[in-house]
């Protein structure tokens, strides 16, 4: 009797001890719930890259002032953040980075290109278009004329090279388009070789996520990096050309370490731009780009590229100084 009383006095307290905990597990599930969900939205939000505020308050990089930007890790091709990456804007001169690759992939670099009335012209009648002050009457390379165009961001080269690649403009624009649909991107559209706007219509367009893809496949060249890795090239006077001292318009070279290139851009209608590319000191390499940062501020591009950069690889490098003198690209 005694052993069975026990018995009974073990199991009735085991049951209300049961019964006293289950509202408590209930009650922890339920709490519990909603906030996996959120933590695993936030996750995925995180992974995703995101867009726009909401992806930026939960995990992305502050004050970016960008109406389009991306972020991505070049080595392992994911995308780490993201302001619509699929809104189409124009972009001013990095179109000049579609004119180098279609020129390099089309070889024969060492081809001399005469500097015609017609170039000068075209400069004259865009008073805002950046030049790399060719001189008519000259004989250069096309890769000298990639120099002059991605480094002073001549909209001069890039004529002489869609006039000599198309043959003449027209035909090389064709090429332009035809070369970012087999790249895939799918938001892209040239209207010209150096992304200055037309009179009638702003049909030079692309997508933070198009020129990501388009700076990792012009990367991919060896003459392309080699050239806007440079802070400046100098072509020494022949019978044949006068001298150049050519500087690039990227300031985040000899500002950000690591910094491999790319390309600025502006026009009113763009604003300022940048697409750049950088390599951390453990291999990790990130490519991102900048659309629209402001109209009135060329520094504020590098400012958002800086504070970009510096949230991808978790460090802390001040923002570039501004130089003396304009800032024409």
């Amino acid at each position: 009797m005694l052993k069975r009383a026990r018995r009974a006095a073990v199991i009735l307290a085991a049951a209300g001890f049961l019964a006293a905990g289950l509202p408590a597990a209930a009650t922890a599930t339920a709490t519990a719930a909603p906030a996996a969900r959120a933590l695993a939205a936030r996750t995925a939000a995180a992974a995703r890259g995101g867009t726009g505020r909401a992806a930026t308050a939960v995990s992305g990089p502050a004050r970016i002032r960008a109406r389009g930007a991306e972020l991505l890790n070049a080595s392992t091709g994911r995308r780490l953040w993201s302001r619509n990456r699929d809104r189409r804007r124009p972009m001013g001169s990095i179109t000049k980075v579609m004119t180098a690759l279609v020129v390099i992939r089309a070889g024969h670099l060492n081809r001399q290109i005469k500097i015609t009335k017609a170039i000068r012209a075209y400069i004259r009648r865009h008073a805002d278009a950046s030049s790399a002050g060719l001189r008519t009457g000259d004989l250069l390379t096309a890769r000298q004329l990639i120099e002059g165009m991605l480094l002073p961001s001549g909209c001069d080269a890039a004529l002489a090279l869609a006039k000599a690649y198309g043959p003449g403009r027209a035909a090389f624009v064709r090429k332009m388009n035809a070369t970012a649909r087999r790249l895939g991107m799918l938001h892209t559209h040239f209207a010209n070789f150096d992304g200055m706007p037309l009179p009638t219509e702003r049909s030079t367009y692309s997508t933070p996520g198009d020129l990501i893809t388009l700076g990792r496949a012009a990367m991919q060249l060896t003459p392309f990096r080699r050239i806007v890795h440079q802070r400046s090239h100098d072509v020494a006077p022949t019978a044949g050309h006068h001298g150049y001292r050519w500087k690039s318009t990227n300031l985040l070279l000899g500002s950000y370490p690591g910094t491999i290139g790319i390309k600025t851009g502006s026009t009113a209608a763009a604003g300022y731009c940048l697409l750049f590319e950088t390599a951390g000191g453990n291999g990790t390499v990130l490519i991102g780009v900048v659309l629209h940062s402001t109209t009135t501020d060329p520094m504020a591009r590098f400012t958002a590229a800086t504070r970009l950069l510096n949230w991808g690889f978790r460090t802390s490098v001040a923002r570039p100084l501004r130089p003396a003198g304009p800032l024409r690209d």
